[in-house]
């Protein structure tokens, strides 16, 4: 796809912007900026997003059914009120939060929320938790950075990936149980190796109506559409070179949303990258999957 053919969400431009959630039921767009620590709304036709300000840095969002929106920050799991701005906590962290933050999430088809963690040391020390009943119980454990969460169409499969590792999972999938089981190895990305061409690592992603699973590729500038073999089938040149989470929006959930990072880039790479920062939008074939409400 031509560089022409993306364009950026309005003027803002975030630090390392992340989650992006296109609300079912209000129609628009939300993500958050991690280091800004920062929740934001883009309302249609508005150039600037609403900016709920976080105490701590946000990993991940989530849609509640009763409205308003959990947010999964470092010092634990908030519950943000969008009309009046009220921020309530709902769990504390399952994690020393000297050392770890909570990272990607995602609600899985029965209405739970699923969160992950990211080690500040880079070491595997990580959790994906599903979050169920008040309480985070760990599901998949020895990850350095949990993320990438997104079930097949029909929920029998979940999966995820740890960036560090540039390997991304899946996972049989029982939705009433909340149980995943035989997880493998769905798709695997070179490292960085002196004389090989780097095509960056797996980060956020998104699952489209056709099984397909999207991935951002962190450093490597593209989105990738892989098929359920693990097969990657088309890949996308995006005008930043770290997307970090695509998600699904618009009325026909066929706009594509990227969320990027400019933190700690090099100046000459922002100089020719001014989107980087941005939330992108392509428009796609295939529609994607709404996102889930959580009960939480």
């Amino acid at each position: 796809m031509a560089p022409h053919d993306i364009q950026a969400l309005g003027s803002h431009r975030c630090l390392l912007g992340e989650s992006p959630l296109w609300h079912p039921a209000e129609q628009c767009l939300y993500a958050v900026d991690i280091p800004g620590r920062q929740v934001l709304r883009w309302r249609e036709g508005a150039d600037a997003p609403d900016a709920w300000p976080q105490a701590a840095e946000p990993g991940c969002i989530a849609a509640r059914a009763g409205g308003g929106l959990l947010v999964a920050r470092r010092d634990g799991l908030w519950a943000l009120d969008t009309e009046t701005g009220a921020q309530a906590l709902v769990s504390p962290p399952p994690y020393d939060p000297a050392r770890l933050r909570f990272n990607d999430g995602k609600v899985d088809p029965a209405g739970r929320l699923w969160v992950g963690s990211i080690s500040d040391a880079r070491e595997p020390e990580a959790v994906l938790y599903r979050f169920d009943a008040g309480s985070f119980a760990a599901q998949v454990t020895g990850l350095t950075t949990s993320n990438g969460l997104a079930w097949s169409p029909d929920g029998r499969r979940v999966h995820w990936s740890d960036t560090k590792a540039h390997r991304i999972y899946v996972a049989d999938f029982d939705v009433a149980a909340g149980a995943l089981s035989s997880p493998r190895v769905f798709a695997e990305f070179s490292l960085r190796t002196p004389g090989v061409a780097y095509g960056g690592r797996p980060d956020g992603a998104a699952m489209d109506a056709e099984g397909h699973y999207w991935a951002a590729m962190f450093e490597g500038g593209c989105l990738l559409r892989i098929a359920p073999t693990g097969e990657v089938v088309r890949r996308i040149e995006l005008p930043a070179a770290c997307p970090t989470m695509p998600t699904f929006g618009g009325a026909d959930l066929r706009t594509l949303f990227v969320t990027t990072a400019r933190e700690k880039r090099p100046a000459e790479e922002l100089e020719r990258q001014p989107l980087a920062g941005a939330v992108l939008q392509l428009r796609v074939d295939a529609p994607g999957l709404p996102a889930m409400l959580t009960h939480s």
